[in-house]
């Protein structure tokens, strides 16, 4: 029997390495001849570093940066065995970083992001794969391209602090300072998000709220990337916001497509190809996934579950999916696969607690499923 254990992390309590260890510990138990193949998967958001380094090794590197409120902040990065170069934006400019109490998208910078890509260029990387989950910033990647020698002037010809709240100043931008190496290797962006920069479906209102964008200053901040777009499809000679993606992480999908040519992937199907998921899922006789929350937005915005089980039912192959708690809408995985959900929490919980057990709780829940496996397995033999 072949298993594959192809999770996700639950954000706050289990890393994505951490599952893949519990479920083989488990299944290593109930079927000690089984094959059991680690895969630890993610969308572009935290512990896609994690994930790629699980699955491929390499070597984990540490850049202090300036954070996404200029404070000092040690983010790790990777240098894979063939010269990639693995940066994740939630590292440098994640949302975790900002207190609750000091969230605003005026203030926050995607600066430490650029720091983290060229401290990647300064190692002699050969390619840059760029995880952009997780956010704090609502910038138009004016900060990532300030830190690689981009230099925003307003009307006076002032330099502008880069910060959602200088987009509506920006009158001028010399790419003339622009690290050169950033044009001599190819750069793959991870995420799954598909917005459009600007609008009602847009980063500022749909991602901003999250990062406290409030509706006090939500105008403020839309107007401001409507602006900065104009100045910079004017300076680049092409569109900067209407390519799916453009939205991406308070617009750093923008700045990362149409000033330095990155390709924009959804984050699962990157991960996947990377981590050689499909090479692995052959011959396979179940895959065990999941993530923190499953729900019908989950199934829907390409999310790991999502993008596992659609590739499974193109296989054939059955999938499991462990997860910390079920919403609405849940039920839809079972439309993309031939597919079981089990919830790790076995009862009435308070989160705190939960995410305090976690380990336990998904030992408990992956024990659980061995044993349905062996019961299936039993009943099957008697059918035949």
């Amino acid at each position: 029997m072949k298993l594959i254990f192809a999770s996700d992390s639950f954000k706050g309590s289990l890393t994505a390495t951490e599952i893949a260890a519990i479920l083989k510990n488990a299944a290593v138990r109930h079927f000690p001849g089984a094959e059991g193949i680690c895969l630890p998967v993610a969308d572009g958001g935290e512990g896609t570093l994690d994930a790629l380094l699980g699955a491929l090794g390499g070597t984990r590197m540490k850049t202090r940066v300036q954070g996404p409120l200029f404070d000092p902040v040690d983010a790790e990065w990777a240098l894979l065995g063939d010269g990639t170069a693995v940066v994740e934006m939630a590292q440098a400019s994640g949302l975790p970083l900002v207190p609750a109490a000091r969230r605003d998208p005026r203030e926050t910078t995607s600066f430490g992001t650029g720091q983290l890509m060229a401290a990647a260029l300064r190692a002699g990387a050969s390619r840059l794969l760029i995880g952009i989950g997780g956010s704090a910033t609502n910038d138009g990647g004016m900060g990532m391209l300030a830190a690689l020698g981009v230099k925003f002037t307003d009307a006076e010809g002032h330099a502008l602090p880069p910060v959602g709240g200088s987009l509506g100043n920006v009158e001028s931008v010399d790419f003339s300072g622009l690290d050169p190496a950033v044009s001599r290797i190819p750069i793959t962006v991870i995420c799954d998000v598909t917005n459009l920069l600007l609008g009602e479906n847009g980063a500022t209102f749909v991602y901003g709220p999250q990062k406290g964008a409030v509706p006090a200053i939500r105008d403020e901040l839309e107007a401001g990337m409507a602006h900065f777009a104009h100045v910079m499809a004017g300076a680049l000679g092409r569109d900067f916001a209407s390519f799916p993606g453009a939205g991406a992480a308070g617009g750093l999908g923008a700045a990362l497509h149409a000033v330095l040519g990155a390709d924009l992937r959804r984050g699962v199907d990157a991960v996947l190809d990377a981590v050689g998921f499909d090479d692995a899922l052959a011959g396979a006789d179940l895959v065990i996934t999941g993530e923190g929350r499953l729900d019908g937005q989950s199934v829907r915005s390409g999310k790991v579950i999502s993008g596992i089980a659609r590739r499974c039912r193109e296989k054939g192959v059955p999938v499991a999916a462990v997860v910390g708690g079920v919403g609405p809408g849940a039920e839809d995985f079972y439309g993309l696969c031939d597919g079981v959900i089990l919830p790790v929490v076995p009862g009435p919980m308070l989160l705190e607690a939960a995410m305090e057990n976690a380990a336990e709780l998904y030992a408990g829940a992956a024990d659980r499923l061995m044993r349905l496996l062996k019961m299936g397995m039993a009943l099957e033999k008697q059918t035949e």
